[in-house]
């Protein structure tokens, strides 16, 4: 048997093997890797993100230091103009945002502060009005939310000052929370500065 004879049947064994076989079909498609996610999938993703900002709650629930249902609670951050600080603790500013934690169980005012201080910085919402009541029948202490609130608002960044709220918005019962700008205001007021 020659090489040519051997060469043949070889062939002629790898066709038959693969005799049944299709060729794919060309497609002029591209796949761009961006596929839309069934319902499912969406509602799957919505609920991990959601579960995340829970565990990611860093809020403190360690030792507070107890504030008397009638003091005035205030913070400002360096930085803070003072006749900024001055308009927020006159209650001049429009109030983008109520936060009633009054009737709330302590874990679900600590999640729902947390959470509402995040979407409102994000949606640019600068000034917040939160109600936390006096609490003077509060347990283990009087004004027990009231002091857990004030410990909460230093330790969120986007918290730039607070400051009690005028009668009319609560009195020592409330809080006017003023944030920072979120980035997309910054490059507004910058722009708006730099056609000047």
């Amino acid at each position: 048997m020659t090489n040519n004879e051997i060469w043949d049947d070889d062939l002629d064994a790898f066709l038959n093997e693969f005799k049944d076989v299709k060729p794919i079909k060309k497609t002029d498609k591209v796949l761009t890797g961006q596929q839309k996610n069934t319902l499912a999938q969406q509602l799957k993703r919505q609920a991990i993100e959601a579960s995340q900002h829970i565990i990611n709650n860093y809020l403190s629930v360690e030792k507070v230091e107890p504030v008397d249902p009638y003091d005035h609670i205030s913070f400002k951050q360096d930085g803070v103009q003072q006749g900024v600080f001055k308009n927020v603790r006159l209650g001049k500013y429009k109030i983008d945002f109520v936060l009633n934690l009054q009737q709330h169980k302590f874990e679900q005012a600590r999640t729902l502060l947390f959470t509402q201080i995040l979407k409102s910085h994000h949606d640019g919402e600068r000034m917040l009005l939160i109600k936390h009541g006096l609490g003077l029948r509060s347990q283990p202490f009087p004004a027990f939310l009231k002091s857990y609130v004030q410990q909460w608002l230093l330790q969120m960044p986007e918290v730039i000052a607070y400051y009690t709220a005028q009668p009319n918005h609560g009195g020592n019962s409330a809080v006017y929370v003023l944030l920072k700008k979120n980035q997309q205001e910054k490059d507004e007021n910058r722009e708006l500065h730099r056609k000047k």
